[in-house]
């Protein structure tokens, strides 16, 4: 998942179901930071041993986006391993890795990546290994998932019944102050039209399409915050943990909205998640052709 904020548009004639997400049970075992998870994997417990995998092909994707009517490009980079029949994604900045892990880790063992690769090559690895020991189609088959389609169509047509989705696993009472970590300017109108009062964070922009103000500062967003919507993007930077954390501490819901690590995210659902919408690749902006997100909730969440 980016932080790029996805475009402001009225809802397709086709908008994402209302009714609510499948709950999924806690696991028995409380997931309780990113780091126990790979733990966790490379131990086996949650599928077959890393090390008798191979991430068959990496892939380094850079695009920008100028929507139409718009006036700013939007620049986004990702990375995906191939494990099997799954991807696995994470959106890192501009810099953190090049081109050249397609080359040099494509074939390599699994654990090698879950060990040694940097970050996002890490969470890409993690999310293509939870991705295929338990597809996100399967949960949906299963009834612990609610799959939405999103319709063919444009860009502007697919990021506004993605933006519906997700903005339909919040439950908002009058005047609560949400913490949005990761501005996405269609989530900040959801909460509004909701009767909520944003608390917008983001690392990289300063104010969202309607001039409100953006903080960096994650912590104290948290600290007022009565429940928070974060993106994926959070396991690419490394604050997923302090988010995952601090919301589990004051007990408020946590919202997670995933392009990256979408399987990573889900592995935490009853231990701090509470809800996520889980969008496997490809994403929205990489197809014009019907694609599926997947809508989770813990049982007893937001």
């Amino acid at each position: 998942m980016t932080l790029t904020p996805a475009p402001s548009t009225p809802a397709p004639s086709t908008p994402a179901p209302s009714t609510p997400a499948p709950s999924t049970p806690a696991p028995s075992t409380p997931v309780l930071s990113v780091d126990a998870l790979v733990e966790a994997v490379l131990a086996g417990e949650h599928g077959p041993l890393p090390s008798e995998l191979v991430a068959t092909s990496l892939f380094w994707l850079h695009h920008g986006t100028r929507l139409a009517g718009g006036d700013t490009t939007y620049l986004n980079q990702y990375v995906l391993v191939r494990l099997g029949g799954s991807f696995g994604g994470c959106a890192f900045e501009a810099g953190e890795i090049d081109a050249s892990i397609c080359r040099d880790f494509s074939g390599t063992p699994l654990d090698a990546l879950l060990r040694e690769a940097p970050r996002p090559l890490r969470i890409a690895a993690l999310d293509a290994y939870l991705s295929e020991t338990r597809p996100h189609r399967v949960a949906g088959e299963a009834g612990d998932a609610e799959a939405v389609t999103l319709p063919a169509g444009t860009p502007e047509v697919r990021a506004a019944a993605r933006d519906a989705a997700v903005a339909g696993l919040l439950d908002i009472e009058k005047g609560a102050k949400i913490g949005l970590i990761g501005v996405v300017n269609p989530l900040v109108a959801a909460i509004r039209e909701r009767g909520g009062e944003p608390l917008p964070c983001d690392f990289n922009l300063r104010a969202t399409q309607w001039g409100d103000p953006v903080t960096d500062d994650m912590h104290e967003v948290l600290e007022r915050a009565e429940a928070v919507v974060a993106t994926g993007m959070t396991l690419s930077n490394g604050s997923f943990d302090t988010v995952l954390a601090r919301c589990r501490a004051r007990g408020i819901p946590l919202i997670v909205y995933a392009q990256t690590g979408s399987a990573v995210a889900r592995a935490f659902l009853g231990s701090g998640v509470t809800a996520l919408s889980a969008e496997p690749f490809p994403f929205s902006q990489f197809s014009a052709d019907e694609t599926a997100l997947y809508r989770y909730r813990a049982v007893g969440g937001a």
